[in-house]
């Protein structure tokens, strides 16, 4: 248990050092946890990074108790607005987003999504997407969408939670993504009457889970992210589509 409490602050990231805030967080998690790596990592200062931060607003969750008030929630969101400065999104790299681009619907991606491990399984997270959902509310957002991970790079071993989502959570065609090639990797591994649905939710990890009780959709096809040491799928919420309940537990976020 964290002694103190923690007391939680949810704010957008306004300087330098409060995006390194959650570089090292996202080090902590991404590279020391996970086992990932990238070009622009700096093991020195323990900073995860790359070139599209530039680009991304930051979504940071403090915890003012502790000394220093530390991130220990961190988002990446870029509204399609943003977009052009970067160049493309993020996930372009690992999806064909031709159909979302297309939809005429306001868009916005995640990404960078984590928790330090002291704070998981409690009030964090939920805190954190009250912070992101209030900010789809101020900026008109209409579907959020991008990457979420499996640790891990061998499929075989994801081919329950992977089968189970793709027959019980494809994305519409109107909004399905598709996985490129050579890292496309089918989901339908096992046919839908052989899915144990409680054992693939026990093998899925908790923000997937998360983004299913909002709605959330996948793309077609499954990324496996080697130098990340994940299995990428792409998450899509239509947040027309979210359910009564889950926007009064998100508090403010998402009432009309």
């Amino acid at each position: 248990m964290l002694k103190p409490d923690p007391e939680f602050e949810i704010c957008l990231a306004t300087d330098e050092a409060d995006i390194l805030a959650g570089q090292r967080l996202r080090y902590d998690v991404f590279i020391d946890e996970l086992g990932g790596d990238g070009p622009l990592v700096d093991h020195a200062a323990r900073l995860e990074r790359d070139e599209f931060d530039p680009y991304f607003d930051h979504l940071l969750l403090r915890d003012k108790a502790r000394p220093g008030a530390p991130a220990v929630g961190v988002y990446r969101l870029m509204r399609d607005d943003q977009m052009p400065a970067a160049g493309r999104y993020y996930s372009e790299a690992e999806y064909d987003l031709t159909a979302l681009k297309s939809s005429g619907r306001k868009l916005m991606e995640l990404g960078r999504s984590c928790v330090h491990p002291d704070y998981r399984g409690g009030e964090a997270l939920k805190r954190l997407w009250q912070g992101l959902l209030d900010y789809t509310l101020t900026h008109g957002i209409e579907v959020m969408f991008g990457v979420a991970s499996f640790h891990g790079t061998n499929i075989d071993a994801l081919k329950l939670p992977l089968s189970y989502l793709h027959h019980e959570h494809l994305a519409p065609p109107e909004l399905r993504t598709r996985a490129l090639a050579p890292h496309y990797h089918r989901m339908d591994l096992m046919p839908r009457d052989a899915i144990d649905q409680k054992a693939a939710m026990r093998q899925m990890p908790a923000l997937i889970k998360a983004y299913l009780r909002l709605g959330g959709t996948v793309g077609e096809g499954a990324f496996v992210d080697r130098p990340f040491n994940t299995t990428d799928v792409c998450i899509i919420v239509d947040l027309d589509q979210v359910p009564a309940r889950t926007r009064e537990m998100f508090g403010r976020g998402l009432r009309g």
